[in-house]
């Protein structure tokens, strides 16, 4: 895009938004340009990806209608962003002709509502701003992803996120009661909030998990639950393989009961986490929380479960470790500021995850191939400082699996993705896919995923690809996220 075109377009937008909503200084625009994805890259000044050509700060819906709407007429990228915490390269540009439209500036709590159980926000309020309102009043939304201090409402439902304390509570699309978007061709759709109907096809699910690819989310009704912190009930075990901690997890979740927390780590993984006391075994943690009644019920289930698999279970842990690793397990932006403080200094010690779903009869499957393949055929399995697991999301039919893995980056920043991260993301994915499980439990497609989305939905993918056909038919909204774009991922991804 020159830059008349690029001047012409700044002042079009003057138009539909004051000089103070709009940010076209090179540095923002730079940071603008990728998302964590590429964080070393990004800081060490090297990202390949074109620079959007403003960023926008919408107050309301009517701004944002009158934005997209612009940007649909004048076939300019849209990448919708609240929070900045995406992971997969959700939020990274890939075309010239690209604004993002920031929602922080939407941070208004619209309503509590506690006789009604529910809270309804502005996109861009924080998780922990609403969080903390709601524990004055004696309530919590039970959502609390690691980003909760800096994750804002839009995101976490355009992105489907998930919580620690999922098990009990759910995910985000089991908190959301209703939600209001906007589409590329200016319609507001408003789904109002109750508890379900029978209405024909859950529309929600339209604007929830869309990661920015089909609207624009504005407005957010959550579910909110009261806070029992009085009853909060810690156990940690040592066990001696990540299949005997799966089979005490399902014995568990099957047989009925829901602990807020129910996570199974790996000798590798339990290292980074659990120094003081993992003596290189599996750890296993429960936490309880609710109403007194329904916590001591789960706390015997918990404590049946080990005693029905004693014999694989090597140690149990002082709670009082547990309760304190989950105080300081969130990061916040001080944490993000120091990571970023210490890749500009050194040749960075790096990680990276990729998280996958199945069943419980496949997911020890999948996690012991993906050891061996990547141990055996990833040809830097040397440079690996960390190899691991955990499962940190349980269900009755199955759970998550966490792949951890960490590595010295010895080669130049621009490389890093194509060297260490792509080929065991490949791996895992391949893994995964062959087992029947999902490629992505929670941290969504993004664009670094994007090459297999067709073959994570099979011939579902036909339902998936007619949502954007019918709502961006221009495709003007977050261009290669979700939806596979050959040329780009040939350029970006396997360049």
């Amino acid at each position: 895009m020159n830059n008349q075109t690029v001047e012409s377009t700044i002042d079009e937008l003057k138009s539909l938004l004051t000089e103070k909503q709009i940010v076209t200084e090179t540095e923002e625009l730079y940071d603008a340009s990728a998302d964590r994805y590429k964080k070393y890259a990004k800081v060490k000044n090297v990202l390949d990806v074109p620079m959007p050509i403003a960023i926008l700060y919408p107050h309301s819906t009517e701004e944002v209608k009158s934005l997209i709407s612009y940007c649909n007429q004048n076939d300019i990228n849209v990448i919708p962003r609240s929070g900045k915490t995406a992971t997969e390269g959700g939020l990274e540009n890939w075309k010239d002709k690209t604004v993002v439209i920031d929602g922080s500036r939407m941070n208004e709590i619209i309503k509590i509502d506690p006789y009604n159980m529910q809270a309804t926000v502005q996109s861009g309020v924080k998780l922990q701003t609403l969080e903390d309102e709601l524990r004055k009043q004696g309530y919590t939304t039970g959502h609390s992803p690691q980003s909760k201090p800096v994750a804002q409402l839009g995101g976490l439902v355009a992105t489907r996120s998930i919580g620690q304390f999922s098990t009990l509570y759910g995910a985000i699309e089991d908190m959301v009661v209703g939600l209001e978007c906007v589409f590329p061709e200016g319609q507001v759709s408003k789904v109002k909030n109750v508890p379900r109907r029978s209405g024909g096809p859950d529309i929600r699910h339209i604007a929830i998990g869309n990661e920015g690819a089909l609207c624009y989310i504005t407005e957010v009704t959550v579910k909110i639950f009261k806070f029992y912190p009085e009853n909060n009930t810690y156990y940690g075990y040592l066990v001696e393989n990540m299949d005997a901690g799966l089979k005490v997890l399902r014995e568990v979740m099957v047989n009925g009961f829901k602990p807020s927390v129910a996570r199974l780590y790996s000798e590798e993984d339990a290292r980074q986490h659990f120094n003081h006391f993992y003596k290189d075994k599996c750890v296993l943690i429960f936490m309880t929380e609710g109403p007194e009644g329904i916590v001591k019920a789960t706390n015997g289930a918990i404590e049946e479960a080990a005693e029905k698999f004693d014999s694989h279970i090597f140690e149990k842990v002082d709670s009082s470790h547990i309760e304190n690793w989950f105080i300081n397990l969130n990061w916040d932006q001080s944490r993000i500021d120091e990571e970023i403080n210490e890749m500009k200094d050194h040749n960075s010690h790096d990680g990276f995850t990729t998280e996958v779903s199945a069943d419980w009869e496949n997911v020890i499957k999948i996690y012991n191939n993906v050891m061996h393949r990547i141990r055996n055929e990833f040809d830097r399995a040397d440079e690996l400082t960390m190899l691991g697991g955990h499962s940190s999301h349980s269900y009755l039919n199955g759970t998550n699996m966490y792949f951890v893995y960490n590595y010295t980056i010895n080669c130049a920043p621009e490389d890093e993705m194509q060297v260490y991260h792509h080929p065991i993301h490949e791996i895992i994915i391949e893994e995964t896919l062959k087992c029947g499980g999902s490629m992505c439990h929670h941290h969504g497609i993004g664009k670094y995923r994007s090459e297999w989305t067709k073959a994570e939905h099979g011939s579902a993918y036909y339902m998936l690809e007619k949502l954007k056909e019918a709502f961006d038919p221009k495709g003007i909204m977050n261009h290669g996220t979700i939806f596979p774009q050959e040329s780009e991922i040939k350029k970006f991804i396997r360049s």
